[in-house]
């Protein structure tokens, strides 16, 4: 139930920053154009969107640190495998196993190097030059998204143990679509 939703709230944020960030950066941009049209040109320029650069700039950066752990839990991060893959079953476990283990100390070790990074940046008066956010808050992004990833590591490296499968991503699956179904009505299987 409670990784149900932490599953369901990694997916939402991501989501909500790409949706937001996409129509940011579209207002900008018709706002610039609009800019130069004669007739509303003077009407335009009163609208002061210079934030919006550096605003979508932050939720990349939010998005990217939470897609990463989002795809350590769904497999979907590229790995160079083909030796390991080609490895006996033993072998091939021990070093997927080392991996996941070592891609979850890397993360812990960001997360805690980024967490302390916020605490010192919190006692400053530093933000960010246009929305004049602190830069704590920006910077947050660094140990929650690290973190977060370090758990998805280890959940992966858990599960590996108890089953012996890692998550895999299936490019043709499309959720909602039964592909029973989907054959039924002549669609692609």
């Amino acid at each position: 139930m409670l990784m149900k939703i932490l599953d369901r709230l990694e997916e939402t944020l991501i989501a909500s920053l790409m949706a937001a960030a996409t129509l940011v950066i579209f207002v900008a941009v018709v706002h610039r154009y609009l800019s130069g049209i004669p007739a509303v040109q003077d009407y335009v320029l009163h609208w002061n969107l210079a934030w919006a650069q550096e605003l979508c700039i932050y939720m990349f950066v939010w998005m990217a640190k939470f897609g990463a752990a989002y795809g350590v839990r769904t497999g979907i991060h590229v790995g160079v495998d083909v030796v390991i893959n080609r490895l006996d079953r033993g072998p091939r476990h021990a070093f997927v196993l080392f991996g996941l283990l070592a891609g979850a100390l890397f993360t812990g070790v960001v997360g805690t190097l980024g967490a302390n990074f916020v605490w010192h940046m919190a006692d400053t008066e530093q933000v960010s030059a246009d929305l004049e956010l602190p830069m704590w808050i920006v910077y947050l992004a660094v140990p929650c998204g690290s973190y977060l990833m370090c758990f998805r590591f280890l959940q992966v490296a858990w599960s590996f143990l108890r089953s012996g499968e890692l998550p895999h991503h299936d490019h043709a699956h499309v959720d909602g679509i039964d592909p029973v179904e989907a054959a039924k009505e002549g669609g692609p299987a």
